[in-house]
């Protein structure tokens, strides 16, 4: 039996596709060593395995191996749980306590969701890596720690990075080594072998019989995307073993269990292409260049019709212009509104409003150019959507206190962003609610 095929056997690991085989190889090549790890990967794809191989492979398997979950400890404790605290240095320091790079001497350290740690945390650790000492919280005694680290993260760290919220050099400290775990819908050829095991899996802990899969239903699970990855399917064998009567899991029967995907991915069109040849870095980006396009369009629109109320005449056939007008602005109102479904509306209060605006304007030149030849059409010039952003997110706030009727923490909710700074905002604008 290869080695490969031994740690599959141990640890249940089910799966041939390619990317998975090379996580494993790279972890048993590693082990060996005590350079730091850090697993890349979505969650629920199974990033727990590869430092639970990596230790048991290691000459510190017979040491502690410990497990934090840096994204479930709260900011003001994950300094006393890492690094311990003495007896007396915060409210509710009774005794003194020693921390996870204490207990751990001589073993390994998983640092799951280390993208989550805090900023001064993340000094600390630096520390650790870099020399291997530590102080306790309260404590100016330097003391030493031998532990080996493998972090992981779901988090996209060079986007944290420049973002301010990952340090660079903790980055490079931990990614030593990287290994990629790749997402379910990447390894579609393993799914019919994972739903097999786990279906025997939970017929034998419920003690029902197990679940077949047809061959319809493995068509519909290897073209679902499974956002929630292996923890996903897992979790939906499970359902169906318990739920359903029948023992064989078809289409019909897959359908009930699966969520229907209602966001797709937009799709950009060629002129919202970036000059650089690929298509915008996000989709604030894409929003901004569609509305200033469709701005442009609208004023060129009000040209020709203002031309024509007043008995002007152009070089152009003015009812194909027209009609070959409208069709690019309505293409270019489900590009945004395709991409706006995907948009944060935390970082979007004031594109919001441009959108709602530039919508309001599009409805005013539809009238006015379905009314062009009537004799008393009187022209109007629409003013140009506000570009203030204070107005806008003032705008914004108000809509959305009247709608819940003066209840922040509805309106917050709304608004994505928290109470403390809708308060602030109410605050700052001088509304009344």
């Amino acid at each position: 039996m290869s080695a490969i095929q031994s740690i599959k056997t141990r640890f249940g690991i089910i799966g041939n596709d390619p990317g998975l085989i090379r996580a494993l190889e790279k972890a048993l090549q590693v082990s060996p060593t005590d350079i730091s790890v850090l697993v890349i990967g979505e969650s629920g794809v199974g990033k727990e395995f590869i430092p639970k191989i990596i230790h048991t492979n290691s000459h510190r398997k017979h040491n502690s191996y410990i497990v934090v979950n840096c994204g479930a400890i709260p900011e003001g404790t994950i300094d006393s749980e890492l690094f311990g605290h003495e007896k007396g240095s915060f409210t509710g320091a009774t005794t003194t306590r020693k921390g996870y790079f204490e207990e751990a001497d001589g073993g390994t350290i998983f640092l799951d969701e280390v993208g989550e740690l805090p900023l001064q945390t993340q000094v600390r650790l630096l520390r650790v890596l870099e020399s291997g000492e530590f102080m306790k919280v309260g404590s100016s005694q330097v003391q030493k720690t031998n532990v080996r680290i493998v972090a992981a993260t779901n988090v996209n760290m060079m986007d944290a990075i420049s973002k301010g919220k990952f340090r660079e050099d903790l980055y490079y400290r931990l990614n030593t080594v990287q290994i990629d775990i790749p997402p379910l819908r990447a390894r579609r050829g393993d799914i019919r072998l994972l739903f097999r095991k786990f279906s025997v899996d939970f017929a034998e802990k419920y003690r029902m019989p197990e679940l077949e899969l047809s061959t319809d239903g493995a068509q519909l699970l290897e073209q679902y995307s499974f956002p929630g990855n292996v923890r996903q399917l897992r979790n939906l064998v499970e359902q169906m073993t318990v739920i359903e009567q029948k023992r064989v899991a078809d289409a019909a029967m897959l359908q009930n269990y699966i969520p229907k995907e209602t966001t797709l991915p937009a799709v950009v069109p060629q002129q919202f292409q970036s000059q650089k040849g690929g298509e915008f870095s996000s989709e604030r980006e894409i929003l901004y260049k569609i509305l200033f396009d469709m701005r442009n369009d609208i004023n060129e629109l009000k040209s020709i019709t203002g031309e024509l109320v007043k008995g002007g005449t152009r070089e152009i056939k003015t009812e194909e212009e027209l009609s070959k007008r409208l069709k690019v602005l309505e293409e270019k109102s489900d590009v945004i509104d395709n991409v706006y479904n995907d948009v944060s509306p935390k970082s979007l209060l004031y594109l919001e409003n441009q959108a709602s605006s530039t919508t309001h304007t599009m409805s005013k030149i539809d009238d006015f150019v379905t009314d062009v030849n009537d004799n008393d059409v009187e022209f109007i010039e629409e003013k140009s959507p506000s570009l203030s952003l204070v107005n806008n997110e003032k705008e914004l706030i108000i809509k959305a206190l009247e709608k819940y009727k003066g209840r922040r923490n509805k309106a917050a909710d709304e608004l994505g962003i928290s109470q403390r700074t809708l308060y602030r905002k109410i605050k700052q604008f001088n509304i009344e609610d």
